[in-house]
């Protein structure tokens, strides 16, 4: 192996590192074994791909023999919350923002629709089950959307189509917005006008619990509440409890804290509640949009040109 020549180590599977041999041959490509802490790097490593599953267990502080020339690494997640806050110190860290929007932003189409629609209660097995049930409709409805990126951009194309009406809220200010998107102050206010909300929001100091007994009490007479971006986002006791007072006419939580929820938790059995396994992300085409982030990373890094997706770690996103 040249020592001239920069490192990097994946943990990822066959697919990306067959594109990384394939589109950056000037690199030496190592793949650990399974069994090799993701913490444990070649000395010479420079860059390094990585994903989530792994890092459960790793040590609290950076290991001394950390490599001192890591100069990029590229996460095969969007959020940051997964990782040790040492990892992503002092190095350029970029995410695969993007490569999951569309499949979440299905996901939750299909939430709304199927609530709309009644899915989940107007199938019968017999004769004597036959009757008229009364249908929704998207058309006119408003959806919030907390969190305007990539998934929330994603989502207000889509819902547009439905004929929906689009309001959203984010945390840094405003200076783009769609002209077919409402902008509100605040979390309150998107409660307060939302048929369906939609949490699409990163996991921050910041924003934990921005769902809490406040914000749920100024919802929207038969709001549904979908959140697919991580369960530290909501106040679970306080959802538990608006669902019981009507404030809420229904939650789907793709996401939930922990997960998943231990045996007997209410929301199991709720019947305002649908839960699912954090699914919502994936779907056809994730893998061909993550591994053109991949190579033109590659290529911007080799061209010495700036990356795409950089995450800004103080914010958290």
């Amino acid at each position: 192996m040249n020592t001239k020549r920069s490192l990097v180590v994946s943990h990822l599977g066959p697919d990306i590192n067959n594109l990384i041999a394939g589109c950056a041959p000037d690199l030496d490509l190592v793949v650990p074994d399974n069994g090799t802490p993701r913490w444990q790097l070649p000395a010479r490593t420079r860059i390094l791909i990585t994903t989530p599953p792994g890092w459960k267990g790793a040590p609290s502080e950076r290991p001394a023999d950390w490599p001192t020339g890591l100069a990029w690494i590229q996460l095969e997640s969007v959020g940051i919350d997964a990782f040790p806050k040492w990892l992503l110190k002092d190095v350029t860290v970029t995410s695969a923002r993007g490569s999951n929007a569309p499949s979440i932003a299905e996901y939750v189409m299909a939430e709304i629709l199927g609530t709309e629609k009644r899915v989940h209660e107007t199938g019968i097995r017999g004769p004597s089950e036959w009757k008229q049930i009364r249908m929704g409709s998207p058309q006119g409805k408003v959806l919030g959307i907390a969190g305007f990126g990539a998934i929330g951009q994603a989502l207000a194309e889509r819902a547009r189509a439905f004929g929906m009406k689009v309001a959203a809220f984010r945390r840094s200010a405003w200076t783009d917005a769609p002209p077919d998107v409402e902008p509100v102050a605040d979390i309150n206010a998107l409660f307060a006008c939302s048929d369906h909300l939609v949490l699409a929001m990163p996991a921050t100091r910041e924003t934990r619990h921005i769902v809490n007994r406040e914000s749920l009490a100024r919802a929207k007479p038969g709001l549904h509440l979908i959140n697919v971006a991580r369960g530290g986002l909501v106040d679970q006791d306080a959802l538990l409890d608006a669902l019981q007072q009507g404030h809420l006419a229904r939650a789907t939580l793709d996401v939930t804290e922990p997960e998943p929820l231990p045996e007997g938790h209410p929301f199991y059995t709720h019947p305002k509640v649908r839960i699912t396994s954090h699914l919502a992300w994936d779907g056809d085409g994730n893998a061909a949009r993550m591994r053109g982030i991949i190579a033109e990373n590659l290529e911007r890094f080799a061209a010495g040109k700036p990356l795409i997706n950089v995450i800004d770690t103080e914010r958290g996103y």
